[in-house]
């Protein structure tokens, strides 16, 4: 089938529909991304706050070892991240130190798009990396959707392997699908072309009302989010969409405004703790719902930031993060190698894990396929029990 992206009320639910693939068994683990927009400040989350460099290239933004949540003698997390320490300690978070790629792009747009459909540098791609990784799959017939995206960027899960719903706002879903429901299939009038897309419309339709029923049906979370602008709200669906256990490969969803040239500080903490109280009770709800194991939580950006702060007391678009990968049967602890601040690269740090070998991990542990993403000599992360 030819792919289509329909749009069906205000921005509220999109189909992204290519093949008539299903899903995914249901033995296979859900991966959640989680999209940090506008690039992440690495060194400012997950801190060498021990290395006298650090302080010396942010003698004015730099995170100051009491306000360190120290992980071990070199390394700590900003105490905007307090919420993340029992599942730290619990050992199902682990922390991938130095993830980028070669030739790094510094631009938005185009970074995120290399991140998003796992290409080189050099390399442009219209499908996404999820999508990719479920080429030449054969999936058995199921619910009518693979993957669900709780935001506005659905190109990770965007190609021919993957049909993608885009929900937004669960309300509208479910009022729109209801509608749905009650309405009556027009004739294509002997017309090939409409009946085509009449076929189409019918199984967005199908998909859409499947949806509904289950989180009508489905159990509320233990545990409530915060009201946090957006996130706590995308987390609940996310939740609730785990709970009542559609069965999707992956689901996404985003926090916005990492972008922080100026007076980076204050926004940075306030987003660092709005992330980490959403994931904190997400992780909580799935451990009640005996959904945790099940689960694997990622986060990426379109890049880090630059090393020195600038004169704006923030900081420009740089390279290499450190990246988050949660779940119950994850090995929690710190994997990779951090970057040195002794040997940057024009000014920014060089990347020591290659992203797309954390993809190729993480296509491997949630779902046991084989992808390399063009990296040949790329070794799995040991990220799995």
């Amino acid at each position: 089938m030819e792919r289509r992206h329909f749009l069906l009320g205000a921005s509220t639910l999109s189909l992204v529909l290519a093949s008539r693939l299903a899903l995914a068994d249901q033995g296979r683990r859900v991966l959640v991304l989680v999209e940090l927009k506008g690039g992440n400040d690495g060194l400012n989350t997950v801190i060498p706050y021990a290395d006298p460099i650090y302080h010396q290239l942010r003698p004015g933004i730099g995170v100051s070892r009491d306000k360190t949540l120290q992980l071990d003698e070199r390394i700590g997390l900003n105490h905007k991240l307090d919420a993340l320490m029992e599942g730290w300690k619990a050992r199902d978070i682990a922390i991938v130190q130095g993830v980028g790629y070669p030739s790094p792009n510094r631009s938005h747009f185009r970074s995120i798009e290399i991140w998003d459909t796992a290409s080189a540098s050099s390399q442009t791609l219209s499908e996404g990396w999820v999508s990719r990784t479920f080429e030449g799959v054969e999936l058995p017939r199921g619910a009518g959707v693979d993957g669900i995206v709780i935001d506005t960027n659905a190109l990770p899960m965007t190609g021919t392997a993957l049909r993608t719903i885009v929900m937004q706002d669960a309300e509208n879903f479910l009022h729109q699908a209801a509608v749905m429901k009650d309405a009556k299939n027009p004739h294509d009038d002997g017309n090939p072309a409409l009946r085509h897309l009449l076929a189409v419309r019918q199984e967005v339709n199908g998909a859409a009302i499947g949806l509904h029923d289950k989180l009508r049906d489905g159990a509320a979370p233990a545990y409530a989010y915060s009201p946090d602008g957006g996130f706590g709200h995308q987390l609940d669906l996310a939740t609730r969409l785990l709970i009542a256990r559609v069965p999707v490969v992956a689901i996404k969803v985003a926090l916005g405004g990492f972008d922080t040239h100026a007076g980076q500080v204050p926004t940075q903490d306030r987003l660092l703790g709005i992330f980490a109280s959403g994931l904190a009770t997400f992780r909580k709800n799935l451990i009640a719902a005996h959904r945790w194991d099940d689960v694997v939580v990622a986060t990426y950006s379109e890049f880090g930031r630059r090393a020195r702060q600038n004169a704006s007391a923030g900081t420009d678009h740089g390279t290499a993060a450190a990246h988050f990968v949660m779940g119950g049967k994850v090995k929690g602890g710190l994997h990779g190698a951090y970057p040195s601040l002794a040997d940057l690269q024009d000014g920014d740090l060089k990347h020591t894990v290659d992203f797309r070998n954390l993809y190729s991990t993480l296509a491997q542990g949630c779902w046991g396929l084989r992808r390399d993403f063009g990296q040949r000599s790329g070794r799995p992360l040991d990220l799995f029990a």
